[in-house]
């Protein structure tokens, strides 16, 4: 077994996009990770489909039977600002080799083969490469309308083996389910990515047992925004001039393998924030419980993932 390193310097960034615009959004993250890397981060965490946003709000004109098509082409709109992977993400693996750090980063992904759109988080390694490639394998509630479910085994449940130990995420409500997270223990996660758009008291309960659960670190990263960030003409259609003026407060953290608050929730700002961990309380916290080893029993239980 090799030897990890003790020591990481991670960031995590509770970002606002800059709504339906693709570019000026990756444009923004690509200053964060040169800033984020000026100030040591070695790992840098951006949230769920920051590029080119997450559509709070939107329906896009869906109804049981019917569509709207001045909605349709709301949905077109977004659809052209979607991030095709290999061709539109090479600023931000550049800034990624530029800055020596494990950067991942939540984008709404068009696939121009099937024309479909997911739900996506990618991760680029500090040599630039792309290192590893997640579509949401259940899109939430009415988010079906927009984004599809994974049907590529590689994209299920992929995991980067990091300086520190093996690095997996689950989006947003994918860490309501049991046996996706499962799925992530089996495979030894130490840091445990958690991109997500939810800024209830009750995802921080979510977020804490999944450190206890998994005896990990997890980093809980969701965006700010307010209603006047969308564009103008959708700030007066009847589905955003709805929203509170703050559409989504935040509440980014960081959990240690206890459970316990490294860095607390930040409410209602952007907001850079920065933890040095040390990496053997994954070990420790190991001893008394090991979700995917000795804590189980397999001659009763099995996962079996169908990757």
């Amino acid at each position: 077994m090799r030897n990890l390193e003790k020591k990481l310097r991670a960031a995590i960034v509770q970002a606002a996009p800059v709504f339906f615009d693709k570019q000026a959004t990756l444009q923004k993250v690509v200053h964060q990770i040169e800033e984020a890397g000026r100030n040591g981060a070695q790992l840098i965490v951006f949230p769920e489909s920051l590029v080119p946003c997450y559509p709070y709000g939107l329906t896009f004109g869906f109804t049981v039977g019917s569509r709207s098509d001045a909605e349709r082409a709301d949905w077109k709109r977004y659809y052209d600002q979607a991030v095709v992977v290999r061709q539109d993400l090479q600023d931000v693996a550049a800034a990624a080799q530029a800055a020596g750090a494990y950067v991942s980063l939540g984008i709404t992904e068009r696939d121009e083969t099937t024309y479909s759109l997911y739900c996506s988080n990618v991760i680029f390694a500090p040599d630039g490469t792309l290192a590893a490639h997640h579509r949401k394998i259940k899109p939430t509630g009415a988010e079906r309308y927009i984004w599809a479910d994974s049907h590529e085994p590689a994209t299920y449940f992929p995991v980067v083996q990091t300086p520190w130990g093996p690095m997996g995420s689950l989006i947003c409500w994918e860490n309501y389910m049991p046996l996706a997270r499962t799925a992530l223990y089996q495979k030894g996660v130490s840091l445990y990515l958690a991109p997500n758009t939810n800024d209830n008291p009750e995802w921080q309960n979510t977020v804490k047992h999944i450190a206890i659960e998994g005896r990990c670190y997890v980093f809980n990263v969701d965006q700010y925004f307010t209603k006047d960030m969308y564009p103008a003409d959708l700030v007066e259609s009847a589905a955003v001039a709805k929203l509170n003026d703050t559409a989504c407060r935040g509440g980014s953290c960081i959990i240690d393998p206890c459970g316990h608050y490294v860095t607390e929730p930040v409410w209602d700002r952007e907001a850079m924030i920065y933890a040095d961990l040390d990496m053997d309380q994954v070990v420790l916290r190991h001893m008394e419980f090991d979700a995917a080893g000795h804590y189980t029993r397999p001659d009763i239980l099995e996962l079996i993932v169908h990757e």
